[in-house]
């Protein structure tokens, strides 16, 4: 496996940006942002850890351990601000067969992390997860077996046994990379990588159940490799990145039917790179102008800029001072860009043009082994 392996639309587009966590309102503490760093876990990382980001000033506080965890390699934040889940990517959970999903609690004051429960997450190799929209089920895309589940979430934050499970099937192995619920939280779009396909599943928020929809997928051509999926703040268009390809798919989107439709791929790569190559986060910036992708080979943020129709435009690529960029996030305010680079276990901020969506590093970095997802929350 490969490391088992979004005019202004602000207020929609932060809510995508923090995953769930809410948005950055007038109760927050001015210009300060928590970051939450999902990583693989070994000799030097133990959990998740906290940085603190000063918006005024650029500046990246480490603020230690927020929880212990065994590979907590992709997080999601509760809409309440109160909760922080984990997918714990493995083969092996608790002495069962199969990966996890860690439940915690979120300490207003420190930003610490209290284990509230886990589960099991209907499948092996969890590797990335988001909550929906209402905040009531957990999504989770299981890359090692190919599958996708849904866990209702207590009043408590506690999580409930899975109350569906999907097993993705096709001609090739399938490796679920990623699930996301749409703006209307009526449909979920899960990409996966082996099928070549972003499957759809209706789903009833109720109940926190899947099933899949007519048409039940949109096909990428044979050997992309779609990894992960983005949204445009207008609900209209999608961005998937292709691992295996190093290409962008833009994506029509039509939310009454849950049904994409591709309008245009092109590359992540500059014209001059050689050597080997795969991509892995996608990010629309929260003004909607922008997207962005990382490139791990070339170890660099692909920068586009979207167009009226929701095509994009290649704009230019900047290096990520690190090694293995397989995540990053735009702050909610979309002022700053933070790269984690996986190999090199450091993070590194980038401030963002607002006109053009260039990226200049700012110079404030921050030490994370094996940094990979990074997630924005306001400090209240």
């Amino acid at each position: 496996m490969n490391s088992i392996r979004l005019a202004l639309f602000a207020s929609a587009a932060v809510f995508l940006t923090l995953g769930a966590a809410g948005s950055f309102g007038q109760g927050d503490k001015a210009g300060k942002m928590r970051v939450y760093v999902g990583t693989y876990t070994g000799k030097e990382s133990k959990g998740i850890y906290l940085l603190e980001l000063d918006l005024a000033t650029g500046t990246l506080t480490e603020k230690g351990l927020a929880g212990e965890a065994n590979n907590p390699s992709f997080l999601a934040i509760h809409p309440s601000q109160k909760f922080l889940y984990a997918a714990n990517e493995v083969g092996n959970f608790d002495g069962k067969k199969g990966g996890g999903v860690t439940a915690y609690a979120i300490d207003p004051a420190s930003g610490k992390l209290t284990e509230l429960n886990k589960q099991m997450s209907g499948g092996s190799g969890p590797c990335h997860l988001v909550v929906d929209k209402d905040g009531k089920t957990v999504l989770v895309a299981n890359y090692g077996s190919g599958s996708v589940a849904s866990l209702p979430i207590e009043a408590d934050g506690k999580l409930k046994e899975a109350a569906s499970t999907i097993q993705h099937k096709g001609a090739k192995a399938p490796h679920a990379h990623s699930i996301f619920a749409d703006a209307g939280n009526r449909f979920v779009l899960a990409a996966d990588l082996g099928l070549d396909q972003v499957l759809v599943y209706q789903f009833d928020a109720a109940k926190s159940t899947l099933t899949p929809n007519d048409p039940p997928f949109a096909k990428l051509p044979a050997g992309s490799g779609p990894r992960h999926f983005a949204f445009h703040p207008d609900g209209k268009h999608a961005y998937v990145i292709n691992e295996s390809k190093s290409t962008m798919t833009a994506f029509n989107y039509d939310a009454a039917k849950g049904e994409l439709t591709e309008i245009q791929t092109l590359s992540t790569l500059p014209a001059d790179h050689k050597g080997g190559n795969s991509t892995a986060e996608v990010v629309v910036h929260p003004s909607g102008k922008f997207v962005y992708g990382s490139n791990r080979g070339n170890d660099s943020i692909a920068i586009f800029a979207v167009e009226a129709d929701g095509k994009l435009k290649a704009v230019g690529h900047e290096p990520t001072q690190g090694k293995t960029p397989r995540n990053f996030n735009v702050d909610p305010t979309g002022n700053y860009l933070l790269a984690a680079n996986q190999n090199s276990g450091t993070l590194v901020l980038f401030r963002i043009d607002q006109t053009t969506g260039l990226l200049k590093a700012t110079g404030a970095t921050a030490k994370v082994p094996g940094a990979v997802c990074v997630k924005f929350l306001p400090v209240k």
